[in-house]
């Protein structure tokens, strides 16, 4: 699941929307957060992963390289700099949803919500192409990539089970997030793809779209257990 560091759009007043609720300590170390992650990921674009080393981030970011392992303790996770927020949204869709929503009908909606609003997670729009090349051409940044769909995998896993009943030991809430993530990663493998290859970002969403909606449809026939009621307590 790639990732792109961006300026998010400000609201009333230059407000950023999701700073909403936080402490002007919370705001401030989010905003230091963004600015290294959008420097990193400035320097690897321009010049390459292996090319850039810590200590040149944080001089482009005014900060020690202390502090950006204070951020992000992995030179891989500058660039990969949302995963804690994927993980975030996956736990929210399953653990918060609807009263009678079934969970793969909350994954389909975060997945369809995340392409309809332009989300960097969604891997579709400007400057995705240079964030894949940038993956592609560097060897920790793929092994780091496998890892986190790994652990995002075993985190499914864990909330399927809860969502489910399923008594501890059993295989099916693991076996169902191995089948969620296939047929979402293979989605997106088609979009960046097709971004890669120089195709219109709006016609790469419009069949990403579709593609995620024949994904689901086809996991919800192979997955009664998620499509429907939950198990008894």
């Amino acid at each position: 699941m790639g990732t792109v560091s961006e300026g998010r759009a400000g609201g009333p007043a230059g407000v950023d929307p999701e700073e909403a609720g936080l402490t002007l300590r919370e705001r401030k170390k989010r905003r230091t957060r963004q600015r290294i992650s959008g420097e990193a990921t400035r320097l690897f674009i321009e010049r390459g992963f292996e090319q850039v080393t810590v200590a040149e981030v944080a001089t482009a970011a005014e900060v020690s390289a202390m502090t950006v392992f204070n951020y992000f303790p992995r030179k891989e996770d500058l660039f990969l700099d949302r995963v804690p927020e994927a993980a975030g949204l996956l736990v929210h869709a399953v653990r918060d949803r609807g009263p009678g929503e079934a969970p793969l009908a909350a994954l389909r909606r975060l997945a369809t919500g995340l392409l309809a609003s332009g989300h960097p997670l969604a891997q579709v729009g400007e400057g995705f192409g240079s964030f894949w090349r940038t993956v592609l051409d560097s060897p920790a940044l793929r092994a780091r990539g496998r890892e986190v769909l790994e652990e995002l995998e075993e985190l499914l896993a864990v909330e399927l089970g809860r969502a489910t009943g399923a008594a501890p030991g059993d295989p099916e809430p693991r076996l169902a997030a191995a089948l969620i993530a296939a047929g979402w990663r293979a989605a997106y493998a088609t979009a960046v793809r097709r971004q890669l290859d120089g195709d219109p970002a709006e016609a790469v969403a419009v069949e990403q779209a579709e593609v995620l909606e024949r994904t689901f449809d086809a996991l919800e026939r192979a997955l009664p257990v998620l499509g429907g009621e939950r198990r008894p307590g």
